[in-house]
């Protein structure tokens, strides 16, 4: 309307004449042009802390990139529901948009003292720049492993031994749904009704495996960074006087007695929810922090706050106890969300580099848990179809050898009219399922124990309970499943 041409004017004009290298390279200008302008907004916000107003209300530069790379992750990797490559253009705006965010660590250094030659031949000591520590060795690691979850996914291309079905449509079949309740938001897996092959069910397994290890070292780099961070004032303000306040009369009386085993501690807890599970990692943290600063201050003021009950050797044994549970709880139950104490570092915390790596570290260990997710959804609906194959085996054998026993009854009553079955002198009248699912061996078996018991009974008047042994109850006992 005001005679000026927009590009895609002039590529509609001059695109019959232009040849396809200038098609391309004016394709990547503009590719170009978007990127630097997508960045200016990102580095904006950054630069802003995420208050694009200009206000007071802006965050620090370390919480605002630690931000940024989370929800980056979040709008990416968010809808990864499926065990399958991710879209090249979702893989390229990752890689693009992170590294923009980790080029902040190019400038992230430390001065560490150097030797310099002189063109006299003189020797000096200079102090130069050097890119810091835990920046040098762990973003190359986050790195890798990055590069591993994506190559896991991309090993799952054209596979066809497994596909999924909307959860909307699963519905209508509900034997098929092993998983309905708990992730009510994912597709539904389907296998053959054999199974899957052993070709897929080995990739599954060894990808598995691979996926483990990352999600290991994602978690040891999580939690080292979250450790050396600052505990914040207002967390440590929040705190009741002592560990036992915190922890409660159960869980403090179970942690300080002679004999502890933390497998059994924590199968005597109610950890059924997500919240549950939490409130425990709370109470611990909050413990261990009341106790480390109390000895903290014996060493300055020369002066136990802990009473002459409690020694040196007791208060450390109490909180390697305490970091037990804090590995086993994270051990099952990986997809747990942040504590108070995480939370609390995280928003305070003013490191850049610390940022990064807590921010980048955390997202690669929620992917692999996810990816992780998805590979047993596959392995259990195998699984499914395995047991289900197995059990239709041993229902047709069933009414294979039952009908046998029909044919062989129906000759032994025409040669002894008055003989009956062994129903008739129990007094059962087996419904069509009840023989569908009761074998004659099941049938025989429960009579021979019910004619037995008066003479089980004469013997023993007395029932004497069995004595299990302690590590008897710790077989029994069931840690509480993973969380999907």
């Amino acid at each position: 309307g005001d005679g000026r041409q927009t590009h895609e004017h002039e590529l509609a004009i001059h695109g019959t004449n232009a040849s396809p290298s200038d098609q391309g390279t004016r394709r990547g200008k503009k590719n170009r042009a978007s990127d630097i302008k997508v960045m200016k907004e990102r580095f904006a916000k950054l630069l802003l802390g995420e208050d694009m107003s200009g206000g007071k209300e802006g965050v620090t530069s370390a919480l605002a990139l630690s931000n940024a790379i989370t929800n980056l992750a979040d709008s990416l990797f968010g809808d990864q529901m499926k065990l399958q490559p991710m879209y090249p253009e979702t893989k390229e705006i990752w890689r693009k948009e992170l590294d923009w965010l980790l080029s902040v660590i190019d400038h992230i250094v430390q001065f560490v003292p150097s030797k310099q030659m002189a063109k006299n031949g003189a020797v000096t000591e200079i102090m130069v720049t050097k890119q810091r520590d835990d920046l040098l060795i762990h973003i190359p690691a986050l790195r890798k492993l990055d590069s591993v979850l994506l190559e896991t996914l991309d090993n799952f291309k054209d596979q066809k031994d497994f596909w999924y079905v909307p959860r909307d449509v699963e519905d209508t079949e509900s034997n098929g749904d092993w998983r309905r309740d708990e992730s009510w938001w994912l597709p539904v897996v389907k296998v053959p009704s054999d199974g899957l092959s052993e070709e897929s069910r080995r990739l599954l397994h060894s990808q598995k495996d691979s996926v483990a290890q990352v999600l290991k070292a994602a978690t040891a780099i999580n939690a080292l960074v979250l450790s050396e961070m600052h505990i914040p004032d207002n967390y440590i303000d929040s705190l009741p006087k002592n560990g036992k306040t915190s922890l409660g009369d159960f869980l403090y009386k179970s942690i300080t007695e002679e004999s502890f085993d933390p497998d059994y501690f924590l199968s005597c807890l109610d950890l059924s929810t997500e919240h549950k599970v939490l409130d425990l990692k709370n109470r611990i943290e909050a413990s261990m922090v009341i106790w480390k600063r109390k000895m903290n201050q014996k060493e300055k003021d020369g002066k136990s706050q802990w009473g002459s009950s409690v020694s040196l050797e007791k208060r450390e044994l109490f909180e390697v106890r305490a970091e037990t549970i804090l590995v086993m709880l994270k051990q099952q139950f990986p997809g747990i969300p942040q504590s108070s104490l995480e939370v609390s570092k995280i928003k305070n915390n003013k490191d850049v580099g610390q940022a990064i790596l807590e921010s980048y570290s955390r997202v690669l260990e929620s992917l692999a848990w996810k990816i992780m997710s998805r590979v047993e959804d596959v392995l259990e609906a195998d699984l499914l179809a395995q047991r289900q194959l197995v059990g239709e085996a041993e229902g047709r054998s069933e009414s294979e050898a039952e009908s046998e026993y029909e044919e062989t009854e129906k000759v032994v009553g025409a040669e002894t009219p008055n003989s009956r079955k062994l129903s008739d002198f129990i007094g059962w009248r087996l419904s069509s399922d009840t023989k569908k699912h009761s074998s004659m061996g099941d049938i025989e078996f429960f009579y021979r124990v019910e004619q037995e018991k008066p003479m089980m009974m004469m013997k023993s008047p007395r029932a004497i309970p069995k004595k299990l042994s302690y590590l008897a109850k710790l077989e029994n006992m069931r840690s509480p499943s993973e969380r999907h």
